[in-house]
């Protein structure tokens, strides 16, 4: 069976973990407030507001053990498998038609202000298309790039586009050199996979439908767009086609970002034109909440953490590394380690300042005694173990990710170079390197009698 959007929602209910909200549910004022509040069920709306006919499914998935669901695995497994499956691709297959060719819009039959598009922040410029997969092709090259960008509707066939400056900025940046429009296709509604490979942080030219047959371990279906020469996946609910014009920019945001603060990338951004839409006939949309360890960050951290954590593993030649875990905001990572020499948590800390992806300016490293998905833990390892004069570094004057608002931005969003400047920090929270063992064995944890052997719930009733 193919692994596409329906199956996914299969996989979700088979588990119960959909909600079917069958009341009348108005996607501008009431939808944000429903998915901000479900962080442990994924929804799906059967009755929308202002958008009859329509069905739409949002937080799926909506935390990170239903992205473990989506690997079939366990969510400690998943950076691991990850960073293995990075270098790994398989051929997508070209096929002449499927499911999302069922229906053709052009013209006035496309209004995107009539489709189920929910506002998420009480503060946004409007309502925003958050899970749409934008496809472009390199001009020099040919080569297709897939990532992920918030789109504000801005009337019936236009949105906004936020571009933060990396593959489809430096793409789109080549067409306005040509004076050319850069033709889009932007895909809404698939397996969380395809979401999970259009967030890995590779090098430009990399195949990202490539590494999601990969990770689904399928070669994806693929389909020629209408108006283009770039190819889609034959299995996703909804494909909109379009360009972005050159050199056009207008007032785009504010939006609630996954900081949970709506403070970055306001401002004169450029504009999706649509020209046609494809979709399936029952086509389901899928909206996405943003938000601090929301959907829109979850699929984003663990191919970030895979990124990372491929960029680490080979510090000083080898780090004895366990996992990883990019932590809430994406802005901070924890390591899990075994130190074998004095400093070397430091040095893997710092490394992983200066990996592939931009976004990490806060990196605690700790010991494998410490369960990184317990916050808990991680705060105890931080509290007991850190002489902040000793064991924290921070450097200053770096480029940060230009969405973090704690910086200092030096040239706003809309163009090529939007950029801020900041700090960055590693904390080395591990107990003393394994080349000193005596000195380790002072920070063993406590352990009751029985540890292991002895189980309350064998006394209880």
């Amino acid at each position: 069976m193919v692994k596409d959007f329906r199956s996914w929602l299969d996989t979700l209910e088979n588990h119960g973990e959909l909600l079917h909200i069958k009341k009348p549910v108005d996607p501008k004022t009431q939808m944000g407030a429903l998915l901000y509040q479900s962080r442990s069920k994924a929804l799906m709306f059967h009755s929308l507001t202002g958008a009859p006919g329509w069905r739409s499914v949002g937080n799926a998935p909506a935390n990170m053990d239903h992205v473990a669901l989506a690997f079939g695995m366990k969510k400690e497994e998943v950076v691991r498998f990850l960073a293995g499956k990075m270098s790994e691709t398989i051929p997508w297959e070209r096929v002449s038609t499927g499911p999302v060719k069922d229906v053709h819009l052009v013209g006035d039959q496309i209004d995107l202000t009539k489709w189920p598009v929910h506002r998420a922040g009480t503060k946004d410029g409007g309502e925003v298309i958050g899970s749409g997969m934008v496809f472009t092709i390199d001009p020099e090259t040919g080569k297709q790039n897939v990532s992920i960008h918030r789109l504000q509707v801005q009337g019936p066939r236009q949105t906004g586009i936020l571009m933060v400056p990396r593959h489809t900025r430096a793409i789109y940046s080549k067409y306005e050199e040509m004076g050319k429009p850069m033709p889009v296709s932007v895909v809404i509604g698939h397996h969380p996979l395809y979401y999970m490979a259009a967030a890995i942080s590779g090098s430009l030219g990399m195949d990202e439908m490539e590494i999601a047959g990969a990770l689904l371990g399928e070669p994806v279906q693929m389909v020629k767009s209408e108006l283009s020469d770039i190819f889609v996946p034959a299995h996703a609910e909804i494909v909109v086609e379009g360009h972005i014009p050159p050199f056009q920019r207008e007032e785009e945001g504010p939006f609630s970002e996954f900081q949970d603060y709506y403070i970055a990338g306001t401002g004169k951004n450029p504009v999706i034109v649509i020209d046609k839409v494809t979709k399936r006939e029952d086509a389901i949309f899928k909206n996405l909440q943003n938000g601090s360890e929301m959907e829109g960050c979850l699929f984003h951290k663990f191919p970030f953490g895979a990124a990372i954590y491929n960029h680490i593993q080979n510090v000083g030649g080898y780090v004895d590394l366990a996992n990883l875990l990019v932590l809430p905001g994406i802005f901070g990572v924890v390591i899990q380690m075994t130190p074998r020499f004095a400093g070397e948590a430091k040095n893997v800390g710092l490394a992983a300042l200066g990996s592939p992806v931009l976004h990490p300016k806060v990196v605690i490293v700790v010991d494998t005694d410490v369960d990184i998905y317990d916050y808990w833990e991680v705060l105890w390892a931080i509290n007991t173990r850190v002489d902040p004069a000793r064991d924290v570094s921070i450097i200053d004057g770096v480029r940060i990710h230009p969405m973090d608002p704690t910086g200092t931005e030096l040239k706003g969003p809309g163009g090529p170079d939007w950029q801020r400047i900041g700090s960055k920090m590693v904390i080395d929270a591990t107990k003393p390197a394994t080349a000193f063992p005596e000195a380790r064995e002072e920070f063993e944890r406590i352990r009751p009698i029985g540890d292991g052997e002895v189980f309350l719930a064998d006394f209880l009733d």
